[in-house]
């Protein structure tokens, strides 16, 4: 869950590409990064942070040149060096640099194949660098000194081929231009657009349409699976399908709870989306409970909003802000460790009693992952004077970890594996659960008037779609990213850190 965007303009685009970033802020809080090119020079600037404290006014005086990509992440194996900040540099061929979202599941074997056939060094544990490696060998192998959009996309081509997990990639090659490619499954999301500027059309490559959005340009499609976009630096823009077998099959949980509700997703509204969640959770409590008290719809903020409205109006009763939120406070999905949690939760809501005292209240949220902020809510509503509290999830139950660019933990924290529904209202303390149905939520994102008929659902039904994750694999990934290697992991950052400033 990181958010890249890439700028090809006509004047300076360092603050188009620092208001982007603020934009797609949502998707990453742990380090920021924007890389520019003039005359054939990079400027970078990349540390640990929220891009308003990364980017300070003299290092963005420092960032000129009318190309550039940037992005924000958090980590996706528990580390969070500024090492492994993004944008990624190599200076062979030509100076390149890239940024990342996704996750690569073959990156131990691509590493031993740069060091011992590509004979190149990676410096960080980041499987973006391995990719920015592959992708710089495949392209210096072309043998030119000056490279073709046919040279891009054939080193695109070889990254798929060699390449397995769910990407969407940015590459700035210096004094050339930007390419964005997306892997064969198109799991991760990327878009791209322009705009008409006085000296000309501009071109921006984004994580999501609302970056776009925001900045003025408009929204030409999503990048296919497996296809590559690439802008030149006097900006002519050139497509092409780089991939074999390439067949969309994007990650449902964007649609649950990572992008904003603005945005458009492979031609499917996220916000439409979560309004289809709520009136199939309305449909689903209808069914299995037509005898519910429910005396007041309740919303987590600031992501389950849309589908609790809509699970309101479904059932006829009354949508309340129960909820005020502490916005300076950090999305407590991606934090590390139990106690860093539940003090944040605490920190960031606070109950307005009226809305609680002596009624049945439901609570909506957009999923339930290792249920320790659901828990904190549903206490609070209790100590808020609740009657009953009853929890809704728009999504299924999460049972699995995920492989493909979400830090999702490791299987056994998270709290309905190998759990009934029932044991899981127990033991957060909700009178009762509804979770949404699997193939409910398959309807309510691809059953618009934009089909897709396959998605990524691992993390529900532990079906991965790149068809190479076994016990094996998930095991590496456990220990990598249960919490206690995690608050390991920021001892052993904190101390680099120290050092190094």
């Amino acid at each position: 869950m990181c958010g890249i965007v890439g700028i090809v303009g006509k004047s300076n685009v360092n603050q188009a590409l620092y208001d982007a970033l603020t934009v797609l802020q949502h998707r990453g809080q742990d380090a920021a990064g924007i890389v520019t090119s003039h005359d054939g020079r990079l400027f970078l600037r990349k540390d640990n942070g929220l891009v308003r404290d990364v980017f300070q006014q003299r290092h963005m005086q420092r960032l000129v040149g009318h190309m550039g990509i940037g992005h924000v992440r958090y980590p996706t194996a528990g580390s969070s060096t500024s090492a492994e900040a993004q944008p990624f540099y190599v200076n062979s061929p030509y100076g390149i640099t890239l940024a990342h979202n996704g996750n690569l599941t073959n990156v131990e074997q691509l590493a031993k194949e740069i060091y011992e056939s590509d004979l190149r060094h990676v410096n960080t544990n980041s499987d973006s660098e391995v990719l920015l490696n592959v992708f710089a060998h495949e392209l210096a192998v072309r043998g030119k000194l000056q490279p073709t959009e046919e040279d891009v996309f054939a080193a695109v081509s070889h990254v798929h081929s060699r390449c397995v997990g769910g990407y969407a990639v940015v590459a700035m090659i210096t004094g050339y231009g930007i390419v964005g490619f997306r892997d064969p499954n198109g799991i991760r999301p990327v878009v791209f657009g322009q705009r008409h500027t006085d000296e000309g059309v501009e071109y921006m490559i984004a994580s999501e349409s609302v970056a776009l959005d925001v900045l003025g340009f408009t929204l030409i499609r999503d990048l296919a699976p497996g296809e590559a976009v690439y802008i030149t630096e006097e900006g002519q823009m050139f497509t092409k399908q780089c991939a074999n077998n390439p067949k969309l099959q994007p990650c449902i949980f964007e649609h649950v709870y990572l992008a904003r509700p603005d945005s458009i997703m492979d031609g499917v509204s996220v916000y439409k989306a979560r309004l289809r969640m709520g009136e199939k959770l309305a449909e689903k409590i209808q069914r299995e409970r037509p005898d519910h008290d429910i005396d007041v719809v309740i919303p987590i903020p600031d992501t389950s909003r849309t589908a609790a409205l809509e699970l309101a109006n479904h059932l006829g009763v009354k949508f309340r802000e129960g909820f005020v939120k502490n916005r300076y406070i950090g999305r407590t999905f991606i934090m590390p460790g139990q106690a860093a949690r539940k003090k944040s939760v605490r920190q960031k809501l606070n109950a307005i009693e009226l809305e609680f005292r002596g009624k049945n209240v439901m609570l909506v949220d957009d999923s339930i992952v290792r249920g320790t902020t659901c828990k904190q809510i549903i206490q609070m509503a209790r100590e808020a004077g609740a009657k009953n509290v009853y929890f809704c999830s728009a999504a299924p139950a999460v049972r699995y970890p995920n492989v493909y660019g979400i830090d999702m933990p490791s299987a056994h924290e998270l709290i309905a594996h190998n759990r009934t529904t029932e044991q899981v209202a127990e033991l957060i303390g909700a009178d009762w659960l509804v979770y949404q149905d699997l193939p409910d939520l398959i309807d309510s994102v691809g059953g618009g008037k934009i089909k897709i008929e396959h998605f990524d659902c691992a993390v529900f039904n532990g079906e991965y779609v790149t068809g190479d994750i076994d016990d094996a694999y998930l095991e590496r990934i456990e220990q990598s990213r249960n919490d206690a290697a995690k608050v390991k992991n920021q001892a052993v950052s904190a101390i680099i850190d120290l050092y190094n400033n």
